[in-house]
């Protein structure tokens, strides 16, 4: 459990209020607007869909992914041992089979260059989401201990004119909540453009070599 697990029900609590008091509308040129219409969303329901986010999944899936890593470097190694015979039927087998070890272990478009970006993303997004929940975490403690968390709180108990000062200080507490989201939200796509390249689907880059052709049969090795 961490510090946003820790907040989380204060938090949300706090939030559901702010959530009803902004249903009928942010107050008019409220900096909140903005961020409204790029979120989508208001901050309770952009809160609990984030506390379902944690890292450890991610850290676990970067383990699993280079576990299978040993399984293609032990058949590198068998691919590696050379052959014992000669002619063109040795010399056909010598290529396909550096053919194969090329895409199995060459460079970042190999199979095992794939796994390592995989990995290495599944690391970057653990990290993504440990910093985003520490800060939402800081977020929601400000705002708790804030003089617009106690006007919200006592909106619902009084008439028009606290409702309207209560929408203000919901539309401020919502500010600061999404602002923290729209960051983390930023840094996710900012994960996504850097790591994108690497994580295409690597192809065959020696087909020629892949499929040695005897007497107008194709077979590969033996």
């Amino acid at each position: 459990m961490d510090a946003l697990d820790r907040l989380a029900e204060p938090g949300l609590d706090l939030l559901a209020r702010v959530d009803t008091l902004l249903a009928a509308g942010a107050p008019e040129g409220h900096r909140l607007w903005p961020l409204l219409r790029r979120m989508q969303v208001l901050p309770g329901a952009a809160v609990r869909e984030f506390l379902d986010l944690h890292p450890a999944p991610l850290t676990g899936a970067g383990h699993a992914v280079r576990r299978l890593v040993r399984g293609y470097d032990d058949a590198c190694a068998l691919l590696a041992d050379q052959v014992a015979w000669s002619g063109s039927a040795a010399a056909a087998y010598d290529e396909a089979r550096g053919a194969l070890l090329r895409h199995l272990d060459e460079g970042p478009e190999s199979l095992v260059g794939r796994l390592e970006s995989t990995a290495g993303y599944a690391d970057a997004l653990a990290a993504w989401v440990e910093s985003s929940r520490a800060a939402l975490a800081r977020a929601l403690a400000e705002v708790l201990g804030s003089a617009e968390a106690v006007t919200v709180h006592a909106a619902g108990r009084r008439g028009a004119e606290a409702g309207r000062v209560g929408a203000w200080a919901a539309a401020e507490i919502a500010t600061r909540v999404l602002s923290v989201l729209g960051v983390a939200y930023d840094g996710a796509e900012t994960l996504l453009r850097e790591w994108g390249p690497s994580l295409a689907e690597t192809t065959w880059r020696d087909r020629a070599a892949a499929a040695p052709r005897y007497g107008g049969t194709t077979r590969i090795g033996y």
